[in-house]
């Protein structure tokens, strides 16, 4: 690819990049207030996420020749070997590195602040809402006080379909009625019997654009098939102790009350295993370090991974990704 005279130049303005890093001081002093301690974890892992939905970068080494690694999607991982080796609560702000996302909301490589405090469930989501809201403030953007609906409500509300008790054909009917024609054969086979990828689907098809004029969201109690690694509602085991943050329909944050059960993590590691074998997608073997890690004892904590990138666009109203960053490698292959 040649690119024109001007290609070389940054996508952002040196004004957005100094508001960049604006707020990454503020996110540090935010953190540094509550005695959060900064961490570092590798961006290469031996590991690859299981979760079907999501894509390693492999990464070759020639110090490990025929040694398969990764770029990581997210320190999770590692971090909770922090906690569970007695470390106090973590953060960090990096890089991750996710294959099959690109978009106008989307990079393939982007910067994500994760953390993890041994807080409730509820104190993470107000914890969440209140750094959003710290960092739009320096935009100038005034964010209102949040809302908050289960996924459940939100699902019946806007696309009158009950997620929890749905069953997958009735989900493809109504994605067929409510988005005609937008679901290829291609599209049919990959998602196969995929329950929380057609309501994945469904959301980002008919629920977040509708979205868009509520500010600042919430929305909870996502369906157990949709837990990854949060704990199921010990009151009701349909749901999971699961949050998304959204601004203005663009899902900035996820957020979990952690699954600490080393036995029931392995058996969810296996269920992906199978999942992706359904899908033809390759295996992940299951992270030996993080399970004993979890047998050893993770503290009883909740953790949050928020996507910087799209707080800053969210935040200044821009209507790509590419304006916050300076770079974005795959534009100039």
């Amino acid at each position: 690819m040649n690119l024109p005279a001007s290609g070389w130049k940054p996508r952002a303005d040196v004004a957005t990049l100094r508001q960049r890093a604006g707020a990454l001081a503020a996110i540090r002093e935010f953190f540094a207030a509550r005695g959060v301690l900064e961490c570092e974890t590798p961006l290469i892992v031996s590991h690859p996420v299981s979760d079907p939905r999501l894509h390693n970068v492999p990464c070759g080494l020639a110090v490990r020749p025929g040694v398969p690694y990764y770029l990581h999607t997210s320190p999770e991982y590692h971090m909770k070997r922090l906690l569970a080796a007695g470390f106090p609560d973590v953060y960090q702000i990096c890089k991750v590195f996710r294959d099959g996302e690109l978009g106008r909301r989307h990079l393939a490589e982007f910067t994500l602040v994760e953390w993890y405090r041994r807080v409730s469930f509820e104190a993470a989501i107000a914890e969440t809402c209140e750094l959003v809201t710290l960092i739009a403030g320096r935009w100038a953007r005034s964010l209102p006080k949040p809302s908050r609906i289960s996924y459940q409500d939100l699902f019946l509300e806007i696309a009158s379909l009950d997620p929890l008790a749905a069953g997958l054909d009735e989900i493809r009917r109504r994605l067929a009625e409510l988005l005609p024609g937008s679901v290829s054969g291609q599209l049919y086979d990959s998602l196969g019997d995929d329950r929380g990828a057609w309501l994945d689907l469904l959301m980002v098809g008919i629920i977040e654009p509708r979205l868009r004029d509520r500010g600042l969201l919430v929305v909870d109690r996502y369906p157990a098939g949709q837990a990854a690694l949060a704990r199921l509602d010990p009151g009701d085991a349909r749901v999971a102790e699961r949050f998304e943050v959204y601004l203005d329909g663009i899902e900035l944050a996820n957020g979990y009350h952690e699954l600490a059960d080393a036995s029931e993590q392995r058996e969810r590691f296996e269920a992906d295993r199978a999942a992706r074998r359904r899908l033809g997608l390759p295996d992940t073997p299951p992270d030996t370090a993080l399970l004993a890690a979890l047998e050893t004892g993770l503290p009883d904590c909740c953790g949050v991974a928020l996507g910087f990138d799209r707080l800053l666009m969210a935040s200044a109203g821009f209507a790509s990704i590419e304006e916050v960053v300076a770079f974005t490698t795959l534009s100039e292959a």
